[in-house]
């Protein structure tokens, strides 16, 4: 049976695995909930304890940001610590979307010793100018129309065209849940800002953490060349591309993804690894 805890303002949840099983912190891209690793849920706890939480900010954590100047994504990282912390983990297998992968590089650059793998999914390591036009688009959207907008278009970033007309319906029925559990705009677009200020490109090669970079070749938002591009800079890289699915093909592509992630988090070699 899962269970919760709220700990210096950070709510998360711990779900066993089988008796003895590493543990897994999954930690999700800029919406911030826990929840968007629920395709995961059933096949992970199969096999590792997982760690669930809802990044600061957002969801069912504290809705404010730490006091300082500029947010960042070593803040992010200093809070998955703090679930380390919170659960009584030394060190631990890390899995980020987006935001959360790169809360990860910045986790691996500053507490290496805390990481024993980790696995960025469509993540990047430096600006770049086709996220930086997807986000300017998003904030016009959130400051002069307002998160129903900013909702409204998201899917249009996070998936595939034909996904988005097959399941409308079940995007117009989340639409009211999201806009309830919306951050605040101040929040939204510190973090916005936090992530296309992120920049560690020339600190790569100090990463001796194994990585697994997932990228899909179709994502709208963050091109797969930013995956392939830490590739070759990452000491102990491995590279695994999936041909379609979008940004968040952990959902639309979930049994390829999860039989990758749960491959790579054992040690064996992947189903299928991709070229560099």
């Amino acid at each position: 049976m899962a269970k919760s805890a709220t700990v210096d303002g950070i709510y998360c949840e711990i779900h066993p695995g089988p008796p003895g099983a590493p543990s897994v912190i999954m930690s999700s891209g800029l919406g911030g909930s826990g929840s968007f690793w629920a395709p995961q849920m059933k096949a992970l706890t199969q096999h590792f304890d997982v760690i669930l939480y809802d990044h600061r900010g957002t969801g069912r954590s504290a809705r404010a940001l730490p006091k300082s100047l500029t947010y960042s994504v070593d803040q992010m990282a200093e809070d998955i610590v703090a679930v380390m912390d919170a659960v009584g983990l030394q060190s631990a297998s890390v899995v980020g979307h987006a935001a959360g992968g790169l809360a990860g590089l910045a986790l691996a650059l500053n507490n290496p010793e805390r990481l024993e793998r980790l696995v960025v999914v469509n993540g990047w390591s430096q600006p770049d100018p086709h996220i930086a036009r997807c986000f300017e688009t998003r904030i016009a959207l959130l400051k002069n129309t307002g998160p129903l907008a900013y909702i409204r278009a998201q899917p249009i970033f996070l998936y595939p065209a034909n996904w988005i007309s097959q399941n409308s319906s079940l995007l117009e029925a989340e639409e009211s849940h999201m806009v309830a559990g919306f951050p605040t705009n101040e929040v939204m677009l510190a973090r916005i800002g936090a992530l296309l200020a992120f920049d560690i490109d020339a600190r790569l090669s100090r990463i001796d953490t194994p990585v697994l970079l997932s990228a899909s070749a179709d994502d709208m938002l963050v091109p797969v060349l930013c995956s392939r591009r830490m590739a070759r800079l990452l000491p102990r890289a491995t590279l695994d591309v999936v041909p379609w699915g979008g940004h968040a093909f952990t959902i639309t592509a979930a049994h390829a993804f999860n039989e990758s992630l749960i491959a790579y988090l054992s040690g064996k070699p992947l189903p299928s690894p991709s070229e560099i």
